[in-house]
């Protein structure tokens, strides 16, 4: 259903609004059951993925590129219309003039993942980049799935799925079932829980894959500002952290991510 449009304030259009505001988005796209899908890459994952179209706003010129999966879903608008325009509605520049309106799923619940070998568990990541990144750290280096308290960001908001590449699409995630008794629950479905932290007992990183590592095991990470909550750390089997060099006391936690997630594959 290709439907131009001009006219930035046209209603059809209401669910692109202002994505750059994320108390709006979270308010618009928790009533309205959606989530925004930015680029052609990312559009095509979440439609491979199975994800049910809302509608589409596309420049022109990638209606050709998409023409395979936007075909099954002739019944969906498309509105067309140009980069100037797709500006004006979503309040910034949109990457290449490409987004999609989706329908969300029900969400997966905790236990759905306990059977998993490995998982990272993200306590209470706020920023949605950083989530987006953890997801696609996890998904490229192999894990299995990734768990979030109930305060991490949301990895279906625009900015975390553009950064996760589309991950979040093919990567199992929940949200944990309670924050106060989560790494209990993880310890008792057998998994070993080990947290990335920066404490006085804390084991190096490649002394405890020296040691052997565990063949299930959930690594848990912490807050941008913070780190993990001294609740979770005490419910951990082990802390573990990861040498530093030139005073130097950390990484960004997506960066950590990535590198425990190497090392404990």
């Amino acid at each position: 259903m290709l439907i131009p449009v001009t006219d930035p304030s046209d209603p059809r259009l209401a669910d692109y609004v202002a994505l750059r505001d994320t108390s709006l988005r979270k308010a618009i796209e928790t009533e309205r059951g959606l989530f925004i899908a930015e680029g052609e890459k990312v559009i095509r994952r979440a439609l491979e993925a199975g994800y049910s179209p809302r509608s589409f706003l596309l420049a022109e010129r990638w209606l050709p590129g998409l023409s395979d999966v936007l075909a099954p879903h002739e019944d969906v608008p498309l509105y067309v219309v140009s980069e100037a325009m797709a500006e004006a509605v979503t309040g910034f520049h949109v990457h290449r003039g490409a987004l999609a309106s989706l329908h969300r799923r029900p969400p997966t619940p905790m236990s759905d993942l306990l059977g998993a070998r490995r998982l990272v568990v993200a306590e209470d990541i706020v920023d949605h980049t950083n989530v987006g990144a953890l997801l696609r750290n996890a998904a490229g280096l192999g894990w299995d799935g990734v768990l979030l308290a109930p305060r991490a960001a949301d990895p279906l908001y625009r900015r975390a799925v553009k950064v996760s590449m589309g991950t979040v699409f093919s990567l199992p995630w929940a949200r944990v079932d309670d924050w106060a008794t989560a790494l209990p629950t993880l310890r008792q479905a057998g998994f070993t829980v080990v947290a990335l932290a920066l404490t006085t007992d804390a084991i190096d990183l490649d002394a405890f894959v020296a040691a052997g590592v565990p063949d299930k095991l959930a690594v848990v990470v912490g807050t941008e500002g913070d780190g993990l909550s001294a609740h979770w750390i005490a419910q951990a089997d082990a802390v573990v952290s990861i040498p530093m060099h030139h005073g130097v006391d950390s990484l960004n936690v997506a960066a950590a991510t990535a590198v425990a997630c190497w090392a404990l594959r």
